[in-house]
């Protein structure tokens, strides 16, 4: 029995110290402290997580201070941020070990909360000082950096001097004069005479819907005002990007008709046998099915110009398609073998095509999207 009793007890110290080599064998990683602190919380007796602990703390501490001090001997702007973020994983280190009873016990952590107070307030200064070097640098690329340094600094320093007066100086600085032309249709319709309804359809739906959905909700999102180009003519406006939009490629074919058939049957009840018992027959049909689709597509080029430097800012072209499908049948034979779908085909009636300005719509409803998405992307920040 005693012997029993021993082998017990070598088992659970030999797991003990299996336990605690698994925590120094993976002790380049910060969570191993935390794995620790974690176990604690659940057992706070646990030897293994107990003997760890102070030197998962020591090692974490010197390799998170070894990064700090390479990180501060850089120039580099985000020198700052990498440092603040590393003595916050020092911090998150302390904090957890403090609200932890037993593991405060074996180790006493350093409190970096003044030291991080201080760092944000050196790297605050530093952001702001940048940022007032691009805000007096000429050109919208200087005043979108300055922009982002002063709110840096304001982020890390709450109100830091007059950081926020400084981003929307920044922002107002970036702004461009943006001018939508109208859209120029080189599709085949236009230039046949069939396009003046789709000509104007388009102008509406690009040209005017954009400058509208662009002047509104979200027009403080983006440093750019926009403009129709009889807009920028009547308020004398100077634009500094122009957006040339190109319908190209439009095709809207005839329907091609494709004709198959395929047979139906039912059974279904013709009378009753002497015992009283229903008698069911099978009878059969063809439905003739006459099947007319087309498939339309068309392109939309967008252009945007920096009419300073005459450099494109943005050269995209975007292709969609649009398919029309309807059947409609007969039927030979008998009409009681029909399903309730070919019912519904039978009876459809004559083809409905539609009105070429409808294929028009439905491809303007995929392409806007994409032209509008395109244009924010090129004046967001």
């Amino acid at each position: 029995m005693k012997h029993i009793f021993y082998t017990l007890i070598s088992l659970v110290l030999v797991a003990g110290c299996n336990t605690s080599k698994d925590y120094l064998s993976r002790s380049d990683n910060d969570n191993t402290l935390f794995d620790a602190i974690k176990t604690l919380k659940k057992r706070n007796t646990d030897t293994t997580a107990l003997n760890a602990l102070p030197v998962l703390y020591n090692l974490a501490q010197q390799r998170n201070l070894r990064k700090i001090n390479s990180y501060s001997s850089t120039n580099n702007i985000d020198r700052w941020d990498k440092m603040i973020n590393t003595y916050g994983t020092l911090q998150e280190m302390h904090d957890a070990i403090i609200e932890n009873d037993a593991a405060s016990r074996v180790v006493t952590p350093v409190n970096y909360r003044q030291t991080i107070y201080d760092l944000k307030q050196e790297a605050a200064a530093d952001y702001y000082s940048v940022a007032t070097d691009f805000l007096n640098k000429p050109g919208r690329d200087n005043a979108k950096k300055a922009y982002t340094y002063f709110k840096k600094a304001d982020k890390l320093v709450p109100g830091y001097e007059d950081a926020d007066l400084k981003m929307e100086e920044a922002f107002e600085s970036a702004i461009v004069n943006v001018v939508i032309n109208p859209v120029q249709d080189n599709s085949y319709f236009f230039n046949t005479g069939w396009g003046n309804y789709g000509y104007n359809y388009s102008n509406e739906y690009f040209q005017q819907t954009l400058v509208r959905e662009l002047k509104g909700i979200n027009s403080t999102r983006y440093p750019a005002r926009f403009y129709t180009d009889w807009e920028a003519r009547r308020d004398n406006v100077q634009p500094d990007w122009e957006i040339n939009l190109t319908l190209r490629n439009m095709n809207i074919p005839r329907p091609q008709t494709y004709s198959y058939s395929r047979n139906a049957s039912q059974q279904v009840e013709v009378g009753r046998d002497t015992s009283g018992k229903i008698i069911y027959r099978t009878v059969y049909a063809t439905v003739n099915i006459a099947r007319q689709s087309f498939t339309a597509t068309a392109d939309m080029e967008i252009n945007i110009t920096d009419l300073v430097t005459r450099k494109s800012i943005v050269y995209n072209t975007f292709r969609e398609d649009y398919r029309w499908e309807e059947e409609h049948a007969t039927y030979n034979g008998d009409s009681r073998a029909l399903s309730a779908n070919d019912w519904a085909l039978i009876n459809h009636g004559s083809f409905n095509e539609p009105r070429k300005e409808d294929v028009l719509n439905e491809l303007y409803r995929k392409l806007y999207p994409q032209v509008k998405n395109k244009i924010t992307y090129a004046v967001d920040w």
